[in-house]
């Protein structure tokens, strides 16, 4: 029988990081490319310059900040409700544990690693379950994304399209089964979100994973109640961070209608929960897909492209590091 080839760590870290470096200088290059195209680049740039005086940047940035924490004081929030199964924490440590996650997640593809940072707050007997339970909050994340994705897309499928122009990702066929494939995934994780002792049940059945059984029973003790707080506190997340995104998309110049803008935002952040991503090329990606889906709302892909570098500087590399300062003060590191 023919053997899987096996590679070491040194080699995974190579691929990962070699491939992910060489698509993030392919997809900047594009949107080099795309900026100079722009149509009245130099009007663009001069509008910029107008909106951002010395006292704007200090109040947007004032604001962005100010967002940037509410954003994940609400995540942690969620957290703090779902991990209260386990033990009782501040909302504080919940904070805490959260940009820790952040810092970890960053460097993950598609930010999959978060656990690995928040169960450092834990106690050591709470740190298996904990990964359950942050598993939990992030599905409840997933589900906002994807329904606020559909509405987005619905819009964006009524007055454009995915398949026309010279530009199309795909066929009118597939743009179809797209869609209700999207619809099929989107219905069935609300239930399964709603009936988590069904994945208790799954472990049960399954021989290898009933060893870890007890590690993801604490995910069926939660009513759908509390469920259902989840629900509303990411959605109300999702509203805040695209609220920073349409905020400085209008302070670099690109006039757009905001629930246009809102509806189109929701089509991109669909998109980058579908397409995976590594850290060194996550910023490429987004600036692409962001420049594909903007483009039918305005043609200042210049504007675009650096909001969409300032949001991902503001809501992930700041809060990144701020973690991995907190991750200095944790115990099991001080040890170290």
């Amino acid at each position: 029988m023919p053997k899987f080839i096996r590679l070491d760590k040194s080699t995974k870290t190579i691929l990962k990081y070699g491939l992910g470096t060489v698509l993030f200088v392919v997809l900047a290059y594009l949107i080099y490319r795309q900026v100079k195209q722009q149509p009245d680049l130099d009007e663009a740039y001069r509008v910029m310059r107008q909106n951002l005086t010395f006292r704007s940047v200090v109040r947007i940035l004032t604001v962005q900040l100010l967002l940037m924490l509410v954003n994940w004081g609400i995540e942690a929030w969620k957290w703090q409700l779902l991990v209260k199964r386990l033990e009782a924490i501040s909302f504080l440590r919940a904070f805490r544990a959260t940009l820790a996650g952040v810092s970890i997640s960053i460097t993950t593809p598609n930010r999959v690693g978060e656990y690995g940072g928040r169960i450092l707050y834990l106690k050591n007997k709470n740190k298996l379950k904990g990964i359950a339970v942050t598993i939990v909050s992030s599905f409840s994340q997933l589900i906002t994304t994807i329904i606020f994705g559909l509405i987005g897309l619905a819009y964006y499928l009524y007055y454009y399209s995915l398949s026309a122009g010279s530009e199309a990702v795909m066929s009118a066929g597939w743009e179809k089964f797209f869609v209700v494939l999207l619809i099929l995934i989107c219905i069935f994780t609300i239930i399964l979100y709603f009936r988590l002792p069904w994945i208790v049940t799954l472990f049960e059945k399954i021989p290898r994973l009933r060893k870890v059984r007890i590690f993801v029973a604490i995910v069926a003790r939660y009513k759908p109640r509390e469920l259902s707080i989840l629900l509303l506190l990411s959605a109300v997340r999702y509203v805040v961070f695209s609220a920073q995104y349409l905020i400085l998309l209008r302070a670099l110049g690109v006039e757009i209608v905001w629930w246009q803008g809102f509806l189109m935002n929701c089509v991109i952040y669909l998109a980058l929960a579908i397409i995976p991503t590594f850290a060194m090329a996550e910023l490429g990606i987004r600036g692409q897909v962001s420049v594909y889906i903007m483009r039918q709302l305005t043609t200042n892909t210049a504007g675009v492209i650096y909001a969409t570098a300032a949001i991902w500087v503001i809501n992930l590399c700041i809060p990144a590091v701020l973690g991995i300062v907190l991750l200095l003060g944790v115990k099991i590191f001080r040890e170290k």
